[in-house]
């Protein structure tokens, strides 16, 4: 009994102790306004956040390496790019940390994942939210401010992020 209280114990320091990691790398919360940046997709298109207002923003941030991206981008793709993509108070960004356009052209056509990807070779764009950990999503509501943030991929977490997208766009 001393054994499975010790065990459940360390367990839970080394899942609080690596959450607490992940939030500290993470530079933005709730309810700040969304950081200046601009990008570009590798369709071409410039978005640039000063220009948003009044639409609803969700920054997915990736890395082609990282197999919670991959599996998490199919489901961006089906559950949120194709459930708006009409919907002209929404803007999807996919930003691909330490990337450049031919890598994630390149991914995208050899994934056959189509998403409004946009490089961000230096981290200039990551780094105004974050220090570390991928995949990221952060929602910025019609008033430019921040009103959701996630660390990692569960499925669970991203049918939260679904729910809290569906409210904004009511």
């Amino acid at each position: 009994m001393k054994n499975t209280t010790l065990t459940v114990l360390i367990f839970s320091f080394i899942i609080t102790t690596a959450m607490a990691q992940d939030e500290s790398g993470t530079l933005t919360k709730i309810g700040d306004t969304v950081p200046a940046f601009v990008c570009t997709t590798i369709d071409g298109n410039t978005i640039n956040s000063k220009n948003l207002e009044g639409k609803v923003l969700m920054i997915n941030f990736f890395a082609t390496w990282c197999p919670p991206c991959v599996k998490e981008l199919p489901v961006v793709e089906k559950n949120i790019k194709e459930k708006y993509i009409d919907n002209n108070n929404f803007v999807l960004i996919v930003i691909g940390r330490e990337h450049n356009n031919n890598e994630l052209i390149e991914y995208s056509k050899n994934n056959e994942v189509n998403l409004p990807f946009a490089p961000d070779i230096k981290r200039d764009i990551y780094s105004l939210f974050a220090e570390n950990t991928i995949p990221r999503n952060v929602i910025i509501g019609k008033d430019g401010k921040i009103s959701y943030q996630s660390i990692g991929y569960t499925e669970k977490e991203f049918k939260e992020l679904e729910e809290h997208l569906a409210k904004l766009l009511k």
